[in-house]
């Protein structure tokens, strides 16, 4: 192992065995519940819902695929800073509705509400499952992206497969322990060092390599405008209709995504969601650096096997092992975090949907009498299940890297059929359970079908939002074909909230 190698490795390995105790270390003295665990018993403020959620954004793809993408296609890119910040807009309106709702009935995930909402267990169930499925390649992808990042950053010396071991080893750690709440606290080490990273290359990178920014641009301009235009170079039709409607459904989608939930769950008040939808589009402007460092390389290594090395290709290339190590750190934890989150997202899903008997909406599977002794049977099984979810996407890093990370492409696509049932039902008093149900299986087939005739986008739309258009219609005409009351108390649509009225069907503030 040469000495560069030897020194970030060893910086790695420090910075892992601080990421696991600060992830421990933040649950002392907290109750041991399945509500600390899961969403922090609401009680995180505006710093560390920031700090979490943002978290969620910048993942491993910002710094491999957002370079890449930019090295490989050009402005298609740029749909990822365009729909997270339509996203946070929205959200401005959803997520203190959403709060108010689930702080009301006592609910922690999106399967809960959908079975609260419609007093069915099996609508919970449903609507688990099939976020599971659309959860487990993201984990897939952040395993793989941290085991790319680590590989890169110590020269080779730690193989993709030990790397992808060591995440799922510190991400599991401090999730079982400590929950949401080490997450966030995690997410405080990470963004420190994402922003030094990223402001430091926005600099250094042009300086180095080119003659500045100006001489980038002038480059760019010059010499690669194909990846200036839509539909980009070699993007396989990505034009400015396929641009737009991606745009609107993962704006859409990404408000009730269950980490997304988990999110909006941990705050304190509904204010502190609307602050954060305000200050979270600010952080998307780090996202343009890796996009300049992925066309950069264009012009210093033109010949890139992997586009998606294009951003650490150039740091191990011009920076010593030190600076290299502190980069690559934060990658990793770009990937550490997020995964952490998606584990706990399916556990909360299943251990009390599926495994602790329900959150007593429908009557025939109420419970009666709930100890304390049932919350920490739900959370260790909730716990389970999310080890479970980390094994599996795990062994599909290391067994099956092709299989499952095909299937990431439909994860927005397959989440975004849930839209009708967990939002707009909250909204929609007399939405019916059959209507519900029967548009969000129409849809998911759209969408299947689409994905393996080899049909999305068709004819550049993105193949999720037609497969939404056809859920929506469906549960449409089914519920207006077989309409639900206006529902029994507690089952009203979102609520009020202060300073915000999101829907005229709302009734009132959660006290």
């Amino acid at each position: 192992m040469s000495s560069s190698a030897a020194i970030a490795t060893t910086i790695f390995g420090l910075a892992m065995v601080a990421t696991i105790l600060i992830g421990i270390l933040s649950a002392r003295g907290r109750d041991k519940g399945l509500s600390e665990w899961s969403v922090s018993s609401r009680g995180l403020g505006v710093l560390f819902i920031w700090l979490l959620m943002a978290g969620e954004t910048y993942t491993s793809f910002s710094f491999l695929g957002t370079a890449g993408w930019s090295y490989s296609f050009g402005v298609p890119i740029l749909y990822l800073v365009a729909y997270l910040t339509v996203g946070f807009a929205v959200a401005y309106v959803v997520g203190p509705a959403i709060w108010t709702y689930a702080s009301r009935h006592g609910l922690i995930s999106i399967a809960d509400m959908a079975e609260h909402r419609f007093r069915s267990r099996p609508v919970g169930i449903l609507v688990a499952v099939i976020a599971t499925v659309f959860l487990v390649p993201y984990i897939q992808v952040q395993i793989q992206g941290m085991g790319v990042v680590v590989n890169a950053m110590t020269y080779g010396s730690v193989d993709l497969r030990v790397a992808a071991v060591i995440s799922f080893v510190v991400a599991e750690v401090f999730i079982l322990v400590s929950g949401l709440r080490g997450s966030a606290w995690v997410s405080a080490l990470k963004d420190v060092l994402v922003i030094a990273a990223v402001v430091f290359l926005a600099v250094y990178i042009p300086m180095h390599y080119l003659d500045g920014f100006g001489d980038f641009m002038h480059r760019m301009v010059a010499e690669k405008s194909e990846w200036l235009t839509f539909p980009g170079h070699a993007s396989d039709g990505r034009d400015a209709v396929w641009f737009i409607s991606t745009l609107l459904l993962n704006a859409v989608t990404i408000t009730i995504f269950p980490t997304t939930v988990a999110g909006y769950l941990s705050a304190k008040n509904p204010n502190a969601l609307r602050r954060n939808a305000v200050l979270l589009p600010w952080y998307q402007l780090l996202l343009f650096v890796p996009m300049m460092i992925g066309a950069t390389a264009l012009f210093v290594m033109p010949a890139l096997g992997n586009p998606d090395l294009a951003l650490f290709s150039l740091v191990t290339d011009s920076l010593p092992a030190p600076a290299v190590a502190i980069i690559g750190v934060a990658g990793a934890l770009s990937a550490i975090v997020p995964m952490s989150v998606f584990m706990l997202a399916i556990g909360t899903l299943w251990g009390r949907t599926l495994l602790g008997g329900g959150n007593g909406a429908d009557p025939r599977s109420r419970r009666t009498g709930r100890t304390p002794a049932d919350d920490v049977r739900t959370k260790r099984l909730s716990q389970l299940v999310c080890l479970i979810a980390g094994l599996i996407a795990l062994a599909g890093a290391l067994f099956y890297p092709n299989t499952l990370v095909q299937l990431s492409v439909l994860s927005y696509e397959g989440v975004a059929q849930l839209v009708p049932t967990v939002l707009l039902a909250l909204f929609w008093r007399r939405m019916s359970k059959a209507g519900a149900v029967a548009g969000l299986l129409t849809g998911l087939a759209v969408v299947i079908a689409l994905w393996a005739t080899g049909n999305d986008p068709w004819h550049g739309v993105n193949g999720g939002i037609i497969g939404l258009a056809v859920n929506l219609a469906v549960t449409a005409a089914v519920t207006f074909a077989r309409p639900a009351a206006a529902g029994p108390p507690g089952a009203r649509p979102a609520p009020r909230t202060e300073g915000n009225d999101p829907a005229p069907a709302a009734t009132e503030e959660a006290k």
